[in-house]
């Protein structure tokens, strides 16, 4: 049975500075202290937010219950900060049985940071949960919204993957049982799969995103959100329109366009910028958009300006991994015997269910087991883990591998 909160046993979290930058999903989950930041805030520049499909059946506030709900709210019971070089350090913090199996939590973004709900996706009674906010995000520090140059100091995926291979030599963990990734995060969870196959047992992949040149330009690049999310992709791209001097120039390089505007040095420029990129997202990445969610956190652009210069700067150099890379290691994933659980919306347009697809039959392609590649669609959900039925699938998986690493 689940287990009652945890104390803090050791450091509060509440003596680090909260965290300015957060990832969609955390955005968009209405349970999160994290998600509810108290700051000032400016009326939200909605000029290029697209309106929101209907929600007659009120799903925004009476979300349909799945079987399985997450685990309740704990506290840590041990948090630092770990210098890792190139002027970064990084806050950590475990949760749940200090005796436990080892679990780790990486979130997405790029640019995204970790809150107490990423806590909740494991048994705390079974677990030992490590979270950590990556470079230039959350708590860590520098952060992308006090110092914007140097929080992109050494921020590439080969330095993320030593990261977690520091966090876990400073915690005495001796493998990870279980590496979850969601969106960005499943990119560093196969990144460091394949980097140290020998650290980790159990992977939990949600939304799955690959860094193939087809996925980026997907999303950001060639309009292919725009078959089912079309007047998203227009506002998209109508804010560089309306703000360039040179279109035709522009508008075959939408990415460059948003980076020069949010390293702009006019504070309209990069707010506006942040407003119309993190909207186009917010816009597309849930079955069922809140527009209350999005006009709250669009009133404050400048909270959200780390989340896309972060995301703009690993879509710019191709996610820091080569061409192909993340399919073609999988070998050593099968070598190593690891245990892969696949979660993903049925309904996800920010990162396609082709990823999925494709990584699954590369997986057991290079041999591994079809008991230990589990791949789970779900239908009506999108891309954020707060959709219930994501945040069921993945908790199912959690659970599933305790009798794994028993």
């Amino acid at each position: 049975s689940k287990q009652p909160r945890v104390k803090d046993m050791h450091t509060s979290i509440s003596r680090y500075r909260y965290p300015a930058v957060l990832l969609l999903s955390f955005i968009f989950s209405r349970s999160s202290a994290f998600a509810t930041p108290n700051m000032s805030s400016s009326k939200a520049d909605l000029t290029y937010i697209s309106k929101p499909a209907s929600d007659a059946s009120n799903q925004i506030n009476n979300p349909v219950t799945y079987p399985q709900s997450m685990y309740p709210d704990i506290e840590p019971t041990k948090s630092g900060l770990l210098n890792v070089g190139d002027g970064h350090q990084l806050y950590y913090e475990e949760c749940g049985n200090p005796d436990g199996v080892p679990a780790i939590f990486l979130h997405g973004g790029p640019g995204g940071g970790c809150d107490e709900r990423s806590r909740t996706f494991f048994d705390p009674a079974f677990y030992k949960i490590v979270l950590f906010d990556q470079r230039g995000s959350g708590r860590s520090i520098p952060n992308a919204s006090d110092e914007l140059e140097l929080s992109l100091v050494g921020n590439t995926t080969p330095k993320l993957v030593s990261d977690i291979e520091a966090i876990r030599k400073e915690l005495g963990v001796d493998k990870w049982g279980v590496v979850l990734g969601g969106s960005w995060g499943s990119t560093l969870a196969l990144a460091y799969a394949q980097a140290h196959p020998d650290k980790c047992r159990c992977i939990l992949l949600r939304g799955v995103f690959l860094f193939t040149p087809d996925e980026v330009s997907y999303l950001f690049c060639n309009g292919g959100t725009y078959g089912q999310n079309p007047e998203a992709w227009e506002s998209y791209c109508q804010y560089i329109e309306d703000t360039s001097s040179d279109w035709s120039r522009e508008k075959t390089n939408l990415l460059g366009a948003y980076s020069s505007r949010l390293h702009s040095d006019d504070v309209a420029t990069r707010e506006a910028a942040a407003a119309a990129f993190v909207g186009y997202e917010l816009s597309i990445s849930k079955t069922f958009i809140d527009p209350s969610i999005i006009e709250k956190y669009l009133g404050t652009p400048s909270v959200l300006i780390p989340f896309a210069v972060m995301e703009v700067h690993y879509m710019i150099n191709a996610g820091f991994v080569k061409r192909g890379q993340l399919l073609d290691n999988v070998q050593c994933m099968a070598d190593h015997k690891h245990r892969v659980s696949i979660v993903h919306g049925r309904n996800d347009y920010v990162c396609q269910p082709q990823a999925a697809w494709r990584l699954t039959k590369a997986l057991k392609q290079a041999g591994c087991p079809d008991e230990d590649v589990e791949l789970e669609f779900v239908s009506g959900a999108g891309h954020s883990d707060s959709e219930p039925g994501l945040a069921d699938a993945m908790v199912r998986a959690t659970d599933r591998f305790r009798d794994v690493l028993k």
